[in-house]
């Protein structure tokens, strides 16, 4: 069966997950995390992606992004892993593919996971044992979203603003959602949507993205096929 192309809409969010050939490390030290961010600093602002949120991790890293064309987010995505690969392969002396395949991404409903996604990305490194607090891990957008440091990568989206209205509210207002961490049933649901590419959203969302899109955004139910496709949550 021929696999689905990316669910890829202008002007909705998408959380991206790209990983390591066989869960190899695709960074080693801070030339290659500052390599990277200044790739995908290039490529966003070439291909009018705004990037909300990030976190590179060892073997892997998440994006949070809108593009504003449906062909932004491929193309800075393509740009940024081909650049990116001929850069590692000759700084490490190796030769081969660095990804495992293609980047798994989907879209977002933005009022119910969109700074659930945030914290989600923020709290990777937490998950995976690497420091005990989300502001302690240098290759996130997190120590942004709090003030500690400007990075050029990071584009807020409407929903951080709506948190205060000051930096310094918002920048509380932030500090205390990560600290409330994502609950598991949005962990998971965040992790399977990303790897399956089917939306993530309430019914309605989902009624309203399938009707902006020729490709199903959600799994078909089991069973015999039905004349039109039904969309569940």
């Amino acid at each position: 069966m021929a696999r689905l192309p990316r669910l890829t809409l202008a002007g909705y969010p998408h959380h991206v997950i790209q990983r390591g050939n066989n869960r190899q490390a695709i960074f080693a030290d801070r030339p290659d995390h500052e390599t990277m961010l200044a790739l995908l600093t290039e490529q966003a602002r070439r291909c009018s992606v705004a990037v909300h949120a990030y976190v590179l991790m060892g073997n892997h890293f998440h994006l949070l992004a809108t593009p504003q064309s449906a062909d932004g987010l491929p193309l800075m995505m393509q740009a940024v892993g081909r650049s990116y690969v001929r850069y590692f392969n000759n700084r490490h002396t190796r030769s081969g593919t660095l990804w495992e395949g293609r980047y798994r991404s989907t879209v977002l409903q933005p009022e119910r996971y969109l700074l659930a996604c945030m914290a989600y990305i923020d709290l990777n490194p937490v998950r995976h044992g690497l420091v005990t607090q989300a502001v302690d891990y240098p290759w996130s957008s997190h120590a942004h979203c709090l003030g500690l440091r400007s990075d050029r990568l990071i584009t807020p989206h409407a929903l951080f603003w709506a948190l205060g209205n000051t930096p310094f509210a918002r920048e509380v207002a932030y500090a205390a959602l990560v600290q409330a961490g994502v609950s598991g049933l949005q962990q998971q649901a965040l992790t399977d949507s990303a790897l399956s590419g089917w939306a993530l959203g309430e019914p309605a969302f989902v009624e309203d993205l399938q009707r902006r899109t020729e490709r199903r955004v959600v799994k078909a139910k089991a069973g015999r096929p039905s004349a039109a496709p039904k969309i569940s949550a």
